[in-house]
């Protein structure tokens, strides 16, 4: 799927109404949707609890917080790519402690162009972590299915009095000759002998 047709989802943490108004046109709904707005970090912890959003852009400072933590709280604990937008005067100071969490930031006040360019290296680094998701879940596959094979192994060896290596090969030639998966196979001798 190409970049420009993926839909993202965004939760906007804003008590500025010209902000969030002036975001909301660079939002269209064909490219991000949901987008849920609040307007505090206790109703930003509360709306991460309950969902994935793919972007978190907090504009700071807000009435219960700045929220430095909660970003690096949710770039750290989720595969959210968050945006922190603080004030100019201490944005270096900002952007030196989340920084190395992964956290982007940007200083106000920002030209609608910024914020386009910002929208595309949140999109490009949502993606990456797309990328790592998948992978991630590939190795979490195989070593369920490692498990799984074994477990046969192991049922092979106690009940058909097998060694090690010939469970083994049993189950790699049932795969091969069947031409079915080892997990497969494996599923089978578990589901015959218990």
């Amino acid at each position: 799927m190409d970049l420009k047709e993926r839909v993202y989802s965004v939760l906007l943490v804003s008590a500025s109404e010209k902000f969030n108004s002036a975001l909301y046109t660079l939002l269209p709904e064909s490219r991000f949707s949901p987008v849920r707005t609040v307007s505090d970090i206790s109703s930003a912890k509360r709306a991460v609890a309950d969902r994935a959003y793919d972007f978190v852009i907090i504009n700071s400072p807000l009435p219960d917080n700045v929220g430095t933590r909660f970003a690096i709280d949710t770039a750290e604990s989720q595969s959210t790519v968050v945006l922190l937008i603080v004030r100019a005067e201490i944005h270096a100071e900002i952007h030196e402690k989340v920084a190395e969490h992964g956290v982007f930031t940007l200083s106000k006040p920002i030209t609608r162009p910024a914020m386009l360019t910002a929208l595309e290296w949140l999109s490009s680094a949502r993606e990456r972590l797309r990328k790592f998701e998948k992978k991630s879940l590939s190795i979490e596959e195989k070593m369920e299915e490692i498990r799984i094979v074994n477990r046969a192994k192991w049922l092979l060896i106690s009940e058909l009095k097998m060694d090690e290596p010939t469970a083994h090969r049993f189950i790699e030639k049932q795969a091969m000759d069947r031409c079915i998966t080892k997990r497969k196979v494996a599923e089978e001798i578990i589901k015959t002998y218990t």
